[in-house]
């Protein structure tokens, strides 16, 4: 099929997005690509429709665990076989994976950056009939972006296996110096960079300066009608907001990461479907997200770096209709935003002492880990240890940078089994244990092809099938597994630890100063942009794209700032044509005030009379108590 048939077939759309066609006509040309497509672009199109052409699979980079499981659902109702390695899956479970890519007829492999740094993982790539490498969030690979990933580094490896396959890098924001970062450090062959314009002239950038912010955001929620996006800092913050526009009869919800995921589930559905009107949330809400019709997306706590914002404020508005952005800004903001700084940049000892309880609260010897993937209970480790949760997170990225661990986000993993033994077996298992007959049974009629893979379970359905409770399929499915006759794996959803290299005794681990020292820069500077945005008095539509340089950008004219100097600009000019027409009346005869404000058309009458008033004081006009003359 051609690109155009596959679109059409799959999604069922007669023609591309802008751009969409040329980046995959590049990518089908063999050339290394980058290509950078606003939030809600259809980036992920520019990588799927180019690898159906081809014969052979596409290994899909992404370090967002929870948009990969979403892409992975999505192509699978499509039909099209793809799958997903993340954190949390059993070693078995990756092993049967790989195996499907190679002699299977898998389509699309979606791997975090962390997966490729296993010994395992890269050699067995090896093996494979790749077509494509898409590298999705691009800018992850840039020391000079917002949101650094070290893994990311390593995937110009994969160019040592492939140095025939095309790279296609994906993002929605880099400035300059980061695209020529990404191209540099994935090997491009040539420098090829298809762009569209930042510019989003349906969103009303507006920054409201003011010490009650909760009042400014109730006059935004009362004023702007449809469906919106909150974005706040905390957990707290999320659930107390949506709270407060509950009691003011807004229907509203929170969503974080820390809440489990058939509840994030059920709160997206609701918002998507406009059951809830707003959805008030961190950061973790979004990627992924198509709803269209978004009329407001309100950041009530400044973000770290003009790039997220210019993402998260993205999702209003995809339908091409009116929207707005609004950041709400008061002088506290500030204080806090430098003192995230301060905190964000652990020192060295810091840094090792979190690498020292990490060990301990793992109970790891020395020189033993390598290849370790853990639960990492976020809470109780800093808790134990009296640590400082931000200066954690932070610690935590240096340490992956060095390669001494990876972390990743929380994920959630749903239970999952599958069969050790073949039908045979199975069936002699049950002649000769017929107390396990009828639970093998229910488990057969329920789900299919768990001898060939691993299957998502539920064990409620499963207890309800069998009139047990879910504490007694539970156990259940764990002897099965003692006996060797299934693998199952309990569902998880929590962040994950894993150890790159052996656990080394404290005075052999060695973090890079200078890389902090950098990484603080880079910080800095987008924390003065972000102020900056926040502060000044210019188009904020130009200033968002002369950040990313965009420089002769026009004024987008329905900004904040925009709309006041077009209302002062009409003041102006009702001022000097209420001015003239006095005049042109006053020339012909002397008027009194009643006749006067009557004779003008222009403007309302207190303009009149107010105009009036300014010009007696200047002497321009005179009265004798009764008329008005020159």
């Amino acid at each position: 099929m051609t690109i155009k048939e596959i679109l059409k077939h799959y999604w069922k759309h007669d023609k591309f997005r802008p751009l969409q066609e040329e980046i995959i006509q590049s990518v089908l040309l063999g050339h290394d690509t980058l290509a950078l497509l606003p939030t809600g672009g259809g980036k992920s199109v520019c990588f799927q429709v180019p690898a159906l052409v081809k014969q052979g699979i596409c290994i899909v980079i992404s370090p967002l665990i929870a948009l990969m499981k979403d892409q992975v659902e999505n192509l699978q109702a499509k039909g099209i076989n793809a799958i997903s390695i993340v954190s949390g899956m059993s070693k078995s479970e990756v092993d049967l994976a790989l195996d499907n890519c190679i002699y299977n007829d898998v389509k699309f492999l979606y791997l975090s950056p962390e997966r490729l740094l296993a010994e395992l993982v890269r050699q067995r790539i090896s093996y494979m009939n790749v077509n494509l490498i898409a590298v999705d969030e691009a800018h992850c690979i840039s020391q000079w972006g917002y949101d650094f990933r070290p893994p990311y580094l390593h995937i110009a490896d994969l160019r040592q296996i492939f140095p025939h396959i095309p790279i296609l890098a994906l993002t929605a924001t880099a400035t300059a110096d980061v695209r020529d970062d990404i191209q540099k450090k994935l090997l491009f062959k040539q420098h090829n960079v298809f762009k569209q314009s930042f510019e989003r002239k349906n969103i009303s950038y507006v920054v409201q300066h003011h010490e009650n912010k909760v009042q400014k955001l109730l006059n935004v929620v009362k004023g702007v009608n449809g469906s919106g996006i909150v974005y706040v800092r905390t957990r707290k913050e999320a659930f107390d907001t949506a709270q407060i526009l509950n009691q003011h009869g807004y229907t509203a919800d929170y969503y974080h990461a820390g809440l489990p995921a058939e509840l994030r589930s059920q709160k997206q559905e609701n918002w998507k479907n406009n059951i809830t009107r707003i959805i008030v949330a961190t950061n973790a809400f979004g990627m992924g997200i198509d709803k269209p019709d978004v009329r407001f997306v309100i950041h009530k706590d400044l973000p770290d770096s003009l790039e997220a914002y210019y993402q998260e404020a993205g999702r209003a508005g995809r339908d091409g209709q009116k929207a707005y952005a609004v950041l709400l800004y008061n002088v506290g903001d500030k204080v806090k935003l430098v003192k995230r700084f301060e905190i964000s940049f652990p020192t060295v000892d810091e840094i090792k002492k979190v690498y020292h309880s990490l060990g301990s609260y793992y109970q790891l010897a020395y020189e033993t880990g390598a290849g370790l993937s853990l639960d990492l209970d976020l809470g109780d480790f800093c808790s134990r240890f009296q640590l400082d949760v931000i200066k954690t997170i932070n610690s935590l990225k240096f340490l992956e940078r060095n390669e001494y661990v990876s972390f990743s986000e929380s994920v959630f993993l749903p239970s999952r089994f599958r069969f050790q033994v073949f039908h045979e077996e199975l069936y002699n298992f049950q002649i000769q244990n017929p107390v396990w007959d009828a639970f093998i049974k229910t488990i057969l009629r329920s789900y299919a092809g768990a001898f060939d893979n691993y299957i998502s379970i539920r064990e409620f359905d499963l207890a309800r099938r069998m009139n047990l409770s879910v504490q007694q399929v539970i156990e259940g499915l764990d002897q099965l597994q003692q006996m060797e006759v299934l693998n199952y794996l309990p569902q998880t959803d929590k962040p994950q630890i894993t150890f790159i290299s052996a656990r080394q005794h404290i005075k052999d681990v060695m973090i890079d100063q200078h890389y902090i020292e950098l990484r603080k820069a880079v910080f800095k500077q987008k924390m003065e942009a972000v102020l900056h945005y926040a502060e000044a008095k210019n188009c904020r539509s130009r200033m968002l794209l002369a950040y990313f340089d965009e420089p002769n950008a026009h004024k987008c004219g329905v900004c904040d700032v925009c709309l006041i100097e077009k209302h002062k600009d009409s003041l102006t000019d009702i001022t000097d044509r209420i001015t003239d027409a006095i005049v042109m009346h006053l020339s012909v005869d002397a008027l009194s005030l009643d006749a006067l404000v009557e004779a003008i058309t222009i403007g309302t009458e207190k303009e009149r009379i107010d105009i009036i008033r300014l010009l007696l004081d200047a002497g321009k006009i005179k009265t004798d108590g009764m008329k008005y003359y020159l």
